[in-house]
């Protein structure tokens, strides 16, 4: 089976055609229950097949929260399985967001579900965690390069608990989140347009002026709306990389469902300010 076009160069042409958005596909039980849905199967199904709808066929990227879908088992992940299908299909790029890390064959474990071309649940790529030592992840980037798909590497994230982690001192004096930046524009060295290893860097940081952020490859960037980050802060704080950063916006939009009409208004309205915003950085 021969690998697809590698993840950076295929993301750079949706960004380029359909702005840099990605929407989150977040069904938690309050989500379900503003669109009027119950918090089973049922409901997590008529959320995800609403938002593919409504979304798949105009923005970038699509970021399943795998987690979601996790807790309702077997049939959840069913679920999970036929809206990646149905988002790629439509011409979106599928960004699984489940944070995997471990070491060895258990890493590799992690690479086949969701990169090898053949699985149920392949996706374009894959956030995972590098915090067992970025070399644990070894496994998976072997595997995006031969399929063709990408990683997004935890580095310097939004949450306020990632710091006590990603901005500890190594004897070097590099500090963690640092380290993995370095090693991710390692990966990315030589690729044109974009590399196809990406990191995970909260839009609602502030100022990232003593971060090199500049790793020829992607800066997934959640924080957009309801945690308080907007489309004008991306060129503060992403500097000269802000053109290589996909901003992730949830909330923001699925709170417009359950009307097809509302989410792809909310959808095209964040990518075009977001569009705005960096060619104006």
């Amino acid at each position: 089976m021969s690998p697809l076009e590698p993840f950076g160069a295929r993301l750079r042409r949706a960004m380029d055609e359909r702005g840099p958005l990605c929407v989150g596909i977040d069904p938690h039980a309050s989500l379900l229950s503003e669109w009027g849905l119950n918090d089973d199967v049922a409901g997590l199904e008529r959320f995800s097949r609403t938002v593919v709808e409504a979304t798949a066929d105009r923005v970038a990227v699509l970021k399943p929260q795998s987690a979601f879908f996790e807790r309702f088992g077997s049939r959840g992940v069913a679920v999970l399985e036929k809206s990646v299908e149905e988002a790629r299909a439509a011409g979106a790029l599928v960004v699984m967001d489940a944070k995997r890390g471990d070491i060895g064959s258990t890493m590799a474990a992690y690479a086949e579900a969701f990169l090898r071309k053949d699985s149920p649940l392949f996706s374009d790529a894959l956030t995972v965690s590098p915090y067992l030592g970025y070399g644990s992840l070894s496994p998976a980037v072997a595997m995006a390069r031969e399929t063709g798909a990408g990683l997004f590497v935890l580095a310097l994230t939004s949450n306020p608990e990632g710091g006590e982690v990603q901005h500890a001192v190594r004897a070097d004096g590099r500090n963690i989140g640092a380290t993995m930046l370095r090693h991710l524009a390692a990966e990315n060295a030589g690729e044109e347009p974009l590399g196809s290893f990406g990191a995970v860097v909260g839009a609602t940081l502030g100022d990232l002026s003593s971060y090199d952020l500049d790793i020829n490859g992607p800066l997934l960037a959640p924080g957009i709306g309801a945690q308080g980050a907007t489309p004008a802060d991306l060129p503060r704080v992403f500097g000269s990389a802000v053109r290589n950063v996909v901003p992730n916006v949830s909330r923001g939009v699925l709170r417009q469902g359950p009307d097809v009409s509302a989410l792809r208004a909310a959808a095209d309205r964040f990518a075009e300010e977001i569009r705005t915003a960096v060619a104006a950085g």
